[in-house]
C-alpha cells in the first residue's frame, strides 16, 4: 500500500490518541456544562453526561473536579459554540465544531488553515444538509443484556438504529432526541460509557491513499487547534 498509506495509518492515530489534546476538551465541556446548569451532576444532565465521557477517556478525577470548579469561579471564562464549514483538498467536506472565548481569533484561524492546506472556506450553513446530526450513545455490553428486548424498550424514546460491535452497544437517534433516549437508558439502569451528538456524512465518499496525505494534514492542523472541539468529514 505504500507510504501513502502509513501516512495516512499514523495520521489518524496521532489525531485519535493524543491526551494532551483529548483532556482539555473534555475539561472544556464539562466547565460549560457547569456553568450552564450548575456544579450538581445529579441535576445537572449536560454535566452528567461529559463526565460520563471524560471517564471513558480515562481523565483523571483531579481533573474533571478543576473543571467543574472552574465554572464558578469568578475568572470563569465564557465560551461561545460556533460551527465552521469548509471543502478541503480534492472536494472532501469538512464541519467544524468550535467552543472559543475569541470568535474573531477562531474563524481567523480555521480560514487560514483552508488557505493553506489547499481548501475553501464556506459561509456557515453551506453544508448542513450533508451532514445528520444524531445522539450517539456506547453502551458496554453485558451478558445480562438483551438487544433485542433494549430494542423494543428505546423505540419509543427515539431510537433510531441500535447496533453491537464486539462487546459495546452502540445506540442512534435524531438529535433531537438525546434527552428522551438519554432517560430512557437511565430508568432502564444503564448509563452509557460515552454519549454524545455526532454528525454523519449524507453522502460518504471514498479517497485514494495518496488523495488522503493531502486530506489528513489539514484535518491534523485543523484538530490542533486549541478552540476546536470536534471535527466531521464526509470520508468512507
Amino acid at each position: 500500500m505504500g507510504r501513502a498509506f502509513e501516512y495516512r495509518k499514523a495520521a489518524k492515530m496521532k489525531r485519535w490518541g493524543i491526551m494532551s489534546r483529548v483532556f482539555p476538551r473534555l475539561a472544556k465541556a464539562i466547565t460549560m456544562a457547569a456553568k450552564e446548569g450548575g456544579p450538581d451532576p445529579d441535576t445537572n444532565s449536560a454535566l452528567r453526561t461529559a463526565i460520563q465521557n471524560a471517564k471513558a477517556q480515562n481523565m483523571p478525577k483531579d481533573n474533571i473536579e478543576n473543571a467543574i470548579k472552574r465554572a464558578s469561579g469568578s475568572d470563569a471564562e465564557d465560551y461561545t459554540e460556533v460551527n465552521y464549514e469548509g471543502k478541503g483538498p480534492h472536494g472532501v467536506l469538512i464541519f467544524i465544531e468550535c467552543a472559543t472565548n475569541n470568535t474573531t481569533r477562531t474563524v481567523a484561524n480555521v480560514k487560514s488553515y483552508f488557505n493553506k492546506g489547499g481548501g475553501q472556506f464556506v459561509p456557515t450553513g453551506s453544508l448542513e444538509y450533508m451532514f445528520n446530526r444524531k445522539a450517539v450513545f456506547e453502551i458496554e455490553k453485558t451478558e445480562a443484556m438483551d438487544i433485542e428486548e433494549m430494542e423494543l424498550e428505546l423505540i419509543d424514546a427515539g431510537l433510531e438504529e441500535i447496533e453491537l460491535v464486539e462487546d459495546t452497544i452502540f445506540v442512534y437517534g435524531d438529535y433531537t432526541n438525546f434527552g428522551t433516549l438519554s432517560t430512557a437508558l437511565e430508568a432502564m439502569g444503564i448509563e452509557p460509557q460515552k454519549a454524545s451528538l455526532q454528525r454523519f456524512p449524507t453522502t460518504p465518499v471514498e479517497f485514494t491513499d495518496e488523495q488522503m496525505v493531502d486530506i489528513e494534514k489539514l484535518l491534523d492542523k485543523i484538530d490542533e487547534d486549541d478552540d476546536v472541539q470536534a471535527v466531521y468529514n464526509n470520508i468512507v
